[in-house]
């Protein structure tokens, strides 16, 4: 996509490509599964650095484009109008599990607004982390839609509504300003052209646009590197960015891969899960976007994928292998805890 920095790409439907099996799933001797997906690498000139498969396939990138979605309500100085902490800032690009801490923080930041857990159209369900869903289950706890793991976006979607003076109610429809305002921010960082792209409502009733794999790792390339941004964008992906390093239990939670590598990160990568299989990372030391898609939507997959790639770029050094090793290559138990095979990536993909 040398051209993605001049230019939108427009959306064209084809039929994708082959892709490369980039993890394998063994037991015992032999590989007894494979999963096939695409990877991008790029940088924040539009310049493809590296990578997997069809690239230029179509893909919903769901909630991993979050960060830009966020973008709108601090650049237009809604979170500081309605004093969002950093760790509110976070919650907003979130996936979260709807634990306590999650719910009660998408609360307090309803109660800045003046709203309540009634406003918000992302519906209610159990936490993504089984264990948390149980335990709440068992005290007798009932979710509503702040324990929606999209909550936090969508109290920032409000506070947004408020601060350009829209309505609240329907702030999740296509023709509403807050979603028009988030269409343009996503085509300007992605160089990309979304008025005749597929779309359809996401989990949580918002829209969700699909684009080229290549053209959303440029955004977070972009993101990642925001210098040739204007001002008041670029200071807040770098807020947003720093937010979330503050706070990564707030992005996902308990359990959960987006929060542990960047607890061991840091700031060296923001990292983002989508669903179907999509991860997206932002890499402010090289300057880089990657955007990974697995095909069959396999999230043990996808991980893997996500984690080969950072190793190969060297952002995760062998210092932080005693915490991140168990996503290149995952053990398999069986019901009694004996290791019975793994999950890889295929050492004949992974390689610049």
């Amino acid at each position: 996509m040398s051209d993605a920095a001049e230019t939108k790409t427009k959306i064209t439907m084809g039929e994708p490509g082959a892709n490369p099996v980039l993890i394998e799933v063994t037991r015992g001797p032999i590989v007894e599964s494979r999963h096939r997906g695409a990877v991008a690498v790029v940088d924040s000139r539009g310049q493809v650095q590296a990578s997997w498969g069809d690239i230029k396939q179509v893909v919903y990138p769901r909630s991993a484009i979050k960060a830009f979605q966020a973008l709108p309500l601090v650049e237009t100085g809604a979170a500081d109008e309605y004093g969002f902490t950093p760790a509110e800032i976070a919650l907003a690009c979130a996936s979260h599990n709807g634990e306590a801490v999650h719910a009660e923080l998408a609360g307090g930041m309803l109660d800045k607004l003046g709203l309540s857990e009634a406003d918000l159209e992302c519906g209610a369900h159990w936490s993504l982390n089984a264990e948390v869903a149980r335990e709440m289950a068992a005290s007798g706890g009932v979710p509503d839609q702040r324990h929606n793991n999209c909550s936090g976006k969508h109290v920032g979607m409000l506070a947004l509504a408020k601060k350009l003076g829209a309505p609240v109610k329907g702030y999740v429809d296509v023709t509403h300003p807050v979603q028009q305002r988030i269409l343009g921010t996503m085509e300007a960082m992605c160089g990309v052209e979304l008025r005749d792209a597929p779309r359809e409502k996401d989990g949580c009733s918002v829209p969700t646009w699909a684009m080229p794999l290549e053209n959303i790792a440029y955004g977070f390339a972009r993101f990642a590197a925001p210098g040739d941004l204007a001002e008041a964008r670029a200071d807040a992906c770098r807020r947003i960015a720093e937010a979330v390093a503050e706070n990564p239990y707030m992005v996902a939670g308990r359990d959960r891969y987006c929060t542990e590598v960047m607890e061991v990160l840091g700031r060296r990568a923001f990292v983002k899960t989508g669903a179907e299989g999509v991860f997206c990372v932002a890499l402010p030391d090289y300057g880089l976007g990657v955007a990974v898609k697995c095909d069959d939507g396999a999230t043990r997959a996808a991980e893997a994928m996500t984690t080969a790639v950072l190793r190969q770029i060297g952002v995760i050094e062998d210092a932080d292998l005693k915490r991140l090793e168990k996503y290149l290559e995952v053990p398999l138990l069986n019901r009694r805890a004996f290791k019975i095979g793994v999950i890889r990536p295929a050492s004949s993909e992974f390689s610049f």
